[in-house]
């Protein structure tokens, strides 16, 4: 099944160094993705850009692509247009909205039906919150309507092509977001894990947003540990919205997982073996992506 990728883009990969500890470093991941002949990568942290780190992967591996990303959480200052700006500026590419910070995650990280098996960086949230040292949730909404700082990030996502992806909101947010991103004209929009626990979009929400222009990036992440939703389950999710509007990507990298291009094969080998022609698996992994990650 390593056809299935060759040109293909993982948007969302855990790499180190990060704050938490990762089964692979960025060097680590751009070595095995050219094995596969894969493009590149996206290098999520949760904590800091890392647009400075994917410059030098690619000083290293100038035949790849890798992709700086900030996700917009307390540590660069929230919903912060700054932050977006200078993330741009140095070459990032992804932006993710707030994520362990957004107040969507953190009332369901913080209920009694949280994770059976605590993320990475639910851990690191919850030592926090021991030690006196957790902020409010992030909302992006004010009285129902999104914030103008949100509205700026917007234009300037617009004006870089820059991808903006959803994070952890919740739906009231993930629609607000969806609908303005289309109204300022930006082209590229990803719903991110929306079968994530805390997330939890139906395939009904999911093919709405997806015909408001934005793509669902279904994540071998959510399998193991049991984030949400099994095999079966992300199967008919995938159907019913279509593959010409979703990617695949690993949300790969935890210690306890298996490496993010091990998942990768795994997911369209299992796609493949449950009714996915290769062509809509080519969509997802390789179409898609390099659209996000090019066009």
């Amino acid at each position: 099944m390593q056809e299935l990728l060759e040109g293909a883009y993982d948007l969302h990969v855990h790499t180190g160094p990060d704050v938490s500890p990762r089964k692979l470093d960025d060097l680590d991941m751009a070595e095995r993705i050219q094995k596969l002949g894969m493009k590149g990568f996206g290098i999520k942290s949760h904590y800091f850009c890392t647009g400075e780190r994917a410059r030098i992967v690619k000083k290293v591996y100038p035949d790849l692509n890798p992709i700086g990303a900030l996700s917009l959480n307390h540590t660069v200052g929230g919903i912060n247009p700054v932050a977006v700006e200078m993330a741009a500026r140095v070459g990032a590419k992804i932006i993710w909205m707030p994520t362990f910070d957004a107040a969507n995650e953190m009332a369901y990280m913080f209920s009694r039906t949280s994770y059976d098996e605590l993320p990475p960086w639910a851990k690191v949230q919850f030592e926090l919150s021991q030690q006196g040292k957790m902020q409010a949730g992030i909302t992006i909404l004010e009285n129902g309507n999104l914030k103008q700082s949100v509205l700026e990030i917007i234009d300037i996502a617009k004006k870089n092509d820059l991808i903006l992806s959803t994070g952890h909101l919740g739906k009231e947010e993930i629609y607000a977001l969806v609908t303005a991103a289309k109204q300022q004209g930006l082209r590229k929009v990803v719903v991110t894990h929306p079968t994530f626990s805390s997330v939890n979009l139906s395939k009904q929400e999911q093919k709405e947003l997806a015909e408001l222009g934005a793509y669902m990036e279904q994540c071998f992440g959510v399998i193991t540990p049991h984030y949400g939703i099994d095999w079966d389950g992300l199967y008919e999710a995938i159907r019913f919205v279509g593959p010409e509007h979703c990617i695949l990507s690993s949300d790969l990298g935890q210690t306890n997982n298996p490496y993010p291009d091990e998942g990768l094969l795994t997911f369209v080998t299992n796609l493949h073996n449950n009714g996915f022609s290769k062509e809509e698996i080519k969509t997802m992994t390789i179409h898609n992506t390099t659209f996000l990650a090019e066009g």
